[in-house]
């Protein structure tokens, strides 16, 4: 393909970071092939859905969405529409016959995207939805936009099964990338000045590579830049072992930061999600955190009404999260998944009974974030400088080692810029202050 026949791609990304980090791999291997990005849909040749299937939810934005681009293609019928990720993965069939889609790839077979593409413009629709044991995109360079941040998928896939959760069959088994090919990515993103990185995958504390585990690589990306920092996500508590606790705390520029989802606070709603801990477990290991880590934050995420759910497991989940006193939650009502072990117990907690218990956790965490962010003011913090806020450009916004938002003024620092912020006021999820002169 010529500089004068470029095709222009753009492409929506919908769902986790996982995903952000599949856009610039596709990014990478469709400019590779000399197509171009482009942020302008109406330009664009090749229109592109990243998508997820996390919740329903997710999945009926995805279908608006290629409602709108069904009606585009009337006046523009050379138009490329493309679903990538976890829906292409599910729906296949649904997507190619319902919904015009010209091109369907899952996350293991983005390499194809190119040659389906071309297939596609002479009017061969095609497909590439196979999950594949061994790929990791490791040799592909990402195309990433300039900035301070960049997400590293460090593996792919899960082995745990969770009975809600359709990862595994979206994204297939467990594989990780070389502790060499992510040492060097992140030197490379170090001299772009990239001044923090997030080591991203489905479960990271899984993350193995011949005798090196996660731990081994936090500690060789923690020493390529003592001023680069160092975040991650997700963590398995299953997983999360000693050596990764006493390797976070070792290492200054390792965020104190770690979301470790515990789902529900009941034993009995655990054990049906095949989560394979009790909330002993996670009490305990929580308290190993914070006694060997000062002054972490830890975040998780909880799902109301799963099936069999009952008035005193949510109750429970309450309790713990009483006990625990997050710093954050992403709370959500389960949603069924279709293929998922937990699809066949149905979904049996009527709506209006998701929709309280969802209203009763959410209140409780608003007011648990509140008073632990009321206990940072008169604090300095250190805070990297992100940019503009989303609400004012008079004022810049920020975040802490432990994830925190921190919202300021100044006309004085770029972003990157690690700046101490004296804290003077607070919600329950951003920090107010002004810098430290």
């Amino acid at each position: 393909m010529n500089s004068e026949s470029m095709m222009k791609v753009y492409i929506e990304t919908y769902g986790c970071q996982m995903n952000l980090a599949d856009t610039e791999i596709v990014l990478g291997i469709l400019s590779r092939s000399g197509y171009s990005h482009t942020n302008n849909e109406e330009e664009a040749d090749v229109v592109l859905l990243n998508t997820c299937s996390i919740r329903e939810h997710a999945e009926e934005k995805i279908r608006q969405r290629l409602g709108k681009l069904k009606r585009r293609k009337t006046s523009k019928p050379e138009l490329i529409v493309g679903v990538l990720g976890c829906m292409a993965e599910r729906f296949r069939d649904t997507l190619l016959e319902k919904h015009t889609v010209d091109v369907v790839v899952g996350p293991d077979e983005y390499r194809r995207l190119p040659q389906l593409v071309e297939k596609a413009i002479y009017g061969v629709k095609g497909v590439g939805v196979r999950l594949s044991r061994t790929e990791t995109y490791d040799d592909i360079i990402p195309l990433r936009h300039e900035g301070i941040s960049a997400w590293i998928a460090v593996m792919r896939g899960c082995d745990k099964f969770c009975t809600f959760c359709v990862v595994p069959f979206t994204r297939g088994r467990e594989r990780s990338r070389s502790l060499d090919s992510i040492v060097k990515e992140v030197e490379q993103l170090t001299l772009n000045g990239v001044r923090e990185v997030t080591l991203l995958g489905q479960n990271v504390n899984s993350y193995r590579d011949s005798n090196h585990d996660f731990a081994d690589l936090l500690k060789a990306v923690a020493l390529v830049d003592s001023s680069l920092w160092v975040r991650f996500t997700t963590s398995n508590p299953q997983d999360m072992s000693n050596k990764l606790i006493d390797t976070i705390a070792k290492y200054d520029n390792v965020c104190k930061y770690i979301h470790l989802p515990v789902q529900s606070g009941s034993d009995r709603i655990l054990d049906k999600m095949n989560r394979a801990y009790t909330r002993d477990h996670y009490v305990h290991l929580v308290r190993k955190i914070r006694e060997v880590i000062p002054n972490v934050a830890i975040t998780t995420d909880i799902i109301v009404g799963f099936p069999t759910e009952t008035e005193d497991d949510h109750l429970r989940t309450i309790s713990l999260m009483e006990e625990i006193e997050f710093d954050g939650a992403y709370m959500f009502k389960y949603s069924p998944r279709e293929g998922t072990p937990a699809f066949k117990l149905g979904d049996d907690i009527p709506e209006f009974v998701k929709t309280r218990r969802l209203g009763e956790i959410i209140s409780l965490q608003q007011k648990i974030s509140q008073e632990k962010n009321n206990s940072l003011v008169g604090c300095i913090l250190d805070v990297m400088v992100d940019g503009p806020s989303k609400k004012s450009d008079l004022q810049l916004s920020g975040r802490t080692t432990t994830n925190k938002t921190v919202v300021f003024s100044s006309n004085n620092v770029q972003p990157g810029n690690v700046v101490k912020v004296n804290i003077e006021s607070a919600s329950s999820a951003t920090l107010f202050g002004r810098i430290e002169e």
